[in-house]
C-alpha cells in the first residue's frame, strides 16, 4: 500500500523489537500481545512501617466547605430554565437571567443539576 506522497507504508514499525530479535521466548507471536502486569509488591504509602490505623485516623484533618452534612444545599435546585419574555423597552439588550418552569420529566444533566435558585433580594 502506498500513501499519496509515494512512500511505501511499512507493515511493522521499525522501532518495535521483533520476536526473532529477542532472546526471550514468551510464547506469543508479537511482543505487544504479551501485555503488562504490574509488580505485586506494596506501595510506598506508609510513612511509618508499624503505624496503626488509629494513628493514621488521628492525623487526618476533616474537609471544610462543600455541601452540608445533611445533604441539603443552601439554595433550592432549579428545574428547566427558559429565557424570559423580551421586554419591548429593552430591545436588543440581553438580560443574564432565566425563568424556572419546573422539572422537565427526565433526569437533569450535570450542568442543569448544578444550577440553583438565588433570591434576587439576598443577592444584591
Amino acid at each position: 500500500m502506498t500513501d499519496p506522497y509515494g512512500h511505501e507504508a511499512d507493515s511493522e514499525p521499525e522501532d518495535q523489537l521483533q520476536p526473532e530479535d529477542s532472546l526471550i521466548d514468551r510464547g506469543v507471536d508479537d511482543a505487544l500481545d504479551e501485555g503488562y502486569s504490574p509488580p505485586e509488591k506494596p506501595l510506598a504509602l506508609d510513612d511509618e512501617p508499624n503505624e496503626t490505623l488509629d494513628d493514621r485516623l488521628a492525623r487526618e484533618e476533616p474537609e471544610t466547605g462543600g455541601d452540608p452534612a445533611d445533604g441539603r444545599v443552601e439554595d433550592p435546585r432549579s428545574g428547566r430554565l427558559v429565557a424570559p419574555e423580551q421586554d419591548p423597552d429593552n430591545e436588543g439588550q440581553r438580560v443574564p437571567s432565566a425563568e424556572d418552569v419546573g422539572i422537565d420529566g427526565g433526569a437533569a444533566s450535570a450542568e442543569e443539576a448544578a444550577v440553583h435558585v438565588v433570591d434576587p433580594e439576598v443577592e444584591s
